[in-house]
């Protein structure tokens, strides 16, 4: 599934891009799931790492699309911006926040599915590998681009994800083996933390997804080192 955030005030072009991506579903058999904010702000409050691809209109009266995408690129650095503008030097500025690119008002269909096509393919190159969780009694498969951390207290772990967290005997050891490969890395025993969702470190603490864990002195500077690496590009 394909999360995808709207922020937009005028309430007719909200309805519009709504419809295109139904369109757009129906006719490349692409499940999405859209949020509709009419403000900056209104995306900004309690914000999480949650959405693939955020469609931002520039020209909003509380807080514009450009102030909002700077504010997010603070917390989420993976997010697909593309904005909406009638004016095409406005976009240029997206340069500043990783924009992918900009759609121009009005909105003609066929240019909008170009858009989301890049997109779509940004996405697919970001996914990372599954794992087979069980709960409820049932098996869920959970890609690991949607696992926050993975925390083990005594013989349990658990796996803080972008649908909540799931509860799993095991060792950490273990999952650390199933993930070689991937974007994650101990900042201490407890730890297991996903570098995409790292957004912030301070002093002996790292945030990730909005969360606050402990980095142990023995794990912090190889941590910080593959911090660095995968926002280089590296990892």
């Amino acid at each position: 599934m394909i999360r995808i955030a709207i922020v937009e005030d005028d309430r007719n072009y909200q309805e519009q891009i709504t419809q295109y991506l139904l369109r757009y579903q129906e006719e490349f058999s692409i499940e999405v799931e859209v949020s509709i904010f009419d403000d900056g702000k209104k995306i900004l409050e309690n914000y999480r790492p949650f959405y693939d691809i955020i469609l931002m209109d520039i020209e909003m009266p509380d807080t514009d699309g450009m102030t909002a995408a700077k504010k997010i690129r603070t917390i989420d650095s993976e997010v697909i911006i593309i904005f909406i503008t009638n004016m095409a030097k406005y976009a240029i500025k997206g340069y500043e926040v990783n924009a992918l690119d900009f759609v121009l008002k009005p909105i003609n269909y066929f240019l909008f599915t170009l858009k989301m096509d890049n997109a779509i393919k940004m996405i697919k190159r970001r996914e990372g590998k599954s794992i087979l969780l069980f709960l409820d009694n049932m098996m869920k498969k959970v890609t690991t681009s949607d696992i926050y951390y993975i925390e083990v207290m005594k013989h349990d772990l658990y796996y803080h994800t972008i649908d909540g967290v799931i509860k799993q005997q095991g060792s950490l050891k273990d999952v650390e083996k199933i993930l070689t490969g991937e974007p994650f890395k101990r900042c201490n025993n407890c730890y297991l933390v996903n570098l995409k969702f790292v957004s912030g470190i301070v002093q002996n603490t790292v945030v990730v997804a909005g969360e606050s864990l402990q980095m142990s002195r023995p794990k912090k500077k190889e941590f910080m080192q593959a911090v660095a690496d995968y926002i280089g590009g590296i990892g």
